[in-house]
């Protein structure tokens, strides 16, 4: 029988990335959409870090399950590391991936390439019956474009070129993405240490 692990996101976007990060594995892969009654976890910490922990500690003590909890942003060095934790909600009231994007454009307006250098970080936490068990942080260094391009992805994936490539990750696809991304290096460390952790034989914190 498979073993549930609940992913403590209602995003659509990001959930379909997960679980297509953990395919061929003997898990059984749900969304906190199954779950209603849980409320939303305010992402009120300073770090990434904080804020994996925060919500997997919350969601692993109500549903009393295995559960693997991210927070990932941008960090662009010329801005000093914003948009940074609140990289999602970076454009305010009312914001959208789109006008997230296009208030980071309007920040590295005129900006050389020397200074569009960023980086991707990813913490990804994991708590059984609320108490955790795993804190994993990857990352994925790169720079910003001029203008949004490509249909893939979600989130800054448009502006976001990786180090060593020309197009943005929404140009390349889920494929070449899941290889460099950030939370892709982070699932599957997640998913090797679920795997034995399951099996009775866990890696220490």
């Amino acid at each position: 029988m498979k073993r549930e692990l609940v992913i403590s996101t209602r995003n659509k976007k990001k959930f379909r990335e997960i679980k297509r990060l953990f395919k061929g594995s003997n898990i059984k892969i749900s969304s906190l959409n199954r779950f209603p009654g849980i409320p939303r976890v305010i992402e009120d910490k300073k770090t990434f870090n904080g804020n994996a922990v925060k919500k997997a500690l919350l969601v692993s003590r109500r549903t009393k399950r295995l559960v693997l909890a991210d927070d990932s942003g941008l960090e662009v060095y010329s801005l000093h590391g914003r948009p940074g934790v609140f990289s999602s909600r970076y454009a305010g009231p009312g914001k959208s991936d789109r006008l997230n994007c296009l208030k980071l454009l309007r920040a590295l307006r005129n900006k050389p390439p020397g200074k569009r250098k960023a980086r991707f970080r990813c913490a990804v936490a994991i708590a059984d019956e609320g108490g955790l068990i795993k804190v994993i942080e990857k990352s994925c260094s790169g720079k910003i474009g001029y203008d949004m391009e490509g249909g893939s992805g979600f989130g800054y994936d448009p502006l976001f070129i990786p180090r060593g490539y020309k197009k943005s990750f929404a140009q390349l696809g889920s494929k070449v993405k899941d290889k460099l991304s950030h939370r892709g290096k982070a699932l599957r460390r997640a998913k090797g240490f679920i795997e034995k952790y399951l099996s009775g034989s866990p890696r220490p914190l």
